[in-house]
């Protein structure tokens, strides 16, 4: 069985590709990049993602430390959210491209948010 520390490793690991590779992304989206069509750049985020969210629960079930219990967890999951529709907006949605730089910005902005509450466990990390 796997030890709280290798799934946080998991977790930390899997949350930095995740970030880099939205960055990456990103910036191939401004700058029309054909790797965009690329069938492993399609599934690859959806398998990190998905090692991120079960290590995030794996850890949350095993330290009985839950959002709407904890603050500074439930700072994380709406920051998410948050990461989430900045990041669609970012990549697919946004109509314009100064609406999907605005968007790349601001979602690498609540990503680091994000890192900053999970380092610091306080919803005000700075």
């Amino acid at each position: 069985m796997l030890s709280y520390l290798a799934v946080k490793h998991l977790h930390i690991t899997s949350a930095v590709i995740s970030g880099s590779f939205f960055i990456v992304r990103g910036l191939w989206k401004m700058r029309g990049s054909a790797m965009l069509q690329q069938r492993w750049v399609r599934i690859v985020p959806h398998l990190v993602d998905t090692i991120l969210l079960a290590s995030a629960l794996t850890m949350a079930y095993w330290s009985g430390q839950y959002p709407f219990q904890q603050n500074w967890l439930t700072a994380k999951l709406l920051a998410l959210l948050a990461y989430i529709v900045l990041g669609t907006i970012a990549l697919k949605r946004g109509k314009t491209p100064a609406s999907r730089a605005v968007a790349f910005v601001a979602a690498i902005a609540v990503f680091g948010y994000i890192l900053a509450v999970a380092l610091a466990r306080q919803v005000v990390p700075f």
